[in-house]
């Protein structure tokens, strides 16, 4: 999409973003001030390592999203701060600042040069962004059209489309574009709320992970299975590999001119902690999508026979699946759900409460126990990459391959 503007707002415009340096000179000397040492030096010196030795640009990437994104243990920001502390902001200063708790972090691809600004595609939500520099055009020296970027975008909240680059900013030629897709299909993979950012991405996402719940119940026979890890990783592995043999099967003529990116196996392995754990659950469910659970069985076990012998082992794991807000309701639910005769018992007997019924106080429960959960809209467990992103990973410029990345979340021991 084009966007015109006006030599008026090109003036305004400028007057923000010089504004906008001002402000973000004073926001890091206030971040670097004694009063952040305690939270701030532990990150720089972990970045560092044992040698005690961090690059310029890591150093700049950290006190970035320390300003931006660190949560305090109040729960406020950096930014926050600065802004309640400072009497003299205009409202529209608080308003940019506020804005810039919301960065948009990605692997961009220069599109073109416009004036001051850089058109730059970011290939993680496949969303243009219009972008300034704070030190004016010649931060984009060097820079050119169909090379790479790796960086954090803060908006100009009064400037409509309107983007600044925050911290660091990593330029890669044309010719990185394969490793670039790469780390594009991790970061991703990793932090699909960067996919999401992008409207179109959610609907595609729910449909993208319909079709693979779909796909997974016909292989496995269920969307639920508890078995050992072995088992697990083999079973997961061979899900994959039939999924991935189906797309090649769809496009015969790609296939045939280069192997498929996600091609490699073992294409999963299951964290420590589960690998670890007599029984992993794996339940792909409408809404939570894919998710692993620890010990599954042995808490299974539990909701089949609450007057089990030995049953303490059994509650302490339903306790640490109440408590860690890491762990979503959906086993506890799937295993009420499961055990209609025997939940109201397993519970009294948990909580010490003989007039606890699940059908009345389970959800409030649940709520009280999960707050984080259900503070969040839910998001689907799949993120589906952009066309430009699949051409780059399947490296062509000409060839157009959407695919779908899964996410799934592994559960580990606290």
């Amino acid at each position: 999409m084009t966007v015109t503007v006006r030599s008026e707002d090109e003036a305004s415009l400028r007057r923000l973003i010089e504004r906008s340096s001002e402000l973000k000179g004073a926001l890091v000397a206030f971040a670097q001030s004694a009063r952040f040492d305690r939270w701030l030096t532990p990150l720089l010196l972990e970045a560092a390592g044992p040698q005690r030795q961090l690059e310029e640009g890591d150093a700049i990437r950290i006190v970035d999203n320390f300003i931006l994104r660190y949560r305090l243990p109040d729960g406020s920001t950096v930014v926050d701060r600065f802004v309640s502390g400072r009497r003299d902001l205009t409202e529209a200063d608080r308003e940019m600042l506020l804005g810039w708790r919301d960065p948009v972090e990605g692997l961009f691809e220069i599109r073109r040069k416009d004036g001051d600004a850089v058109v730059l595609l970011n290939l993680v939500d496949d969303l243009e962004y219009r972008t300034y520099s704070n030190v004016g055009r010649t931060a984009f020296r060097g820079v050119p059209k169909g090379g790479f970027l790796h960086t954090c975008l803060v908006p100009v909240q009064s400037a409509d489309r309107a983007w600044l680059i925050s911290g660091m900013m990593s330029h890669y030629p044309s010719s990185s574009a394969t490793e670039i897709a790469r780390a594009a299909l991790q970061l991703a993979t990793e932090q699909p709320s960067l996919v999401f950012r992008n409207p179109e991405k959610i609907e595609q996402g729910w449909r993208s992970m319909r079709e693979d719940r779909a796909a997974f119940v016909e292989f496995c026979g269920s969307d639920e299975l508890v078995l050992a890890p072995a088992e697990a990783e083999d079973r997961l592995n061979a899900y994959y590999r039939h999924r991935q043999e189906a797309a090649v099967a769809e496009l015969p003529d790609l296939a045939r001119r280069r192997r498929l990116p996600g091609l490699a196996f073992p294409a999963f392995e299951l964290p420590r902690g589960l690998a670890e754990s007599d029984t992993v659950g794996v339940i792909y469910d409408e809404v939570d999508g894919l998710n692993f659970y620890p010990d599954y069985g042995t808490l299974r076990d539990l909701f089949t026979d609450p007057a089990l012998p030995g049953r303490r082992q059994h509650q302490d794991l339903l306790r640490t699946y109440l408590r860690e807000e890491s762990i979503a309701p959906l086993p506890i639910r799937r295993l009420a759900a499961a055990h209609p005769e025997t939940v109201d018992t397993v519970f009294r007997k948990l909580l010490r409460k003989p007039g606890f019924t699940w059908s009345e106080h389970g959800e409030e429960l649940l709520r009280r126990r999960k707050p984080r959960y259900y503070a969040q809209e839910p998001r689907p467990g799949v993120s589906v990459i952009g066309e430009r992103l699949s051409e780059l990973a399947a490296g062509t410029g000409r060839q157009k391959f959407t695919r779908a990345r899964r996410v799934p979340h592994q559960h580990d021991h606290p």
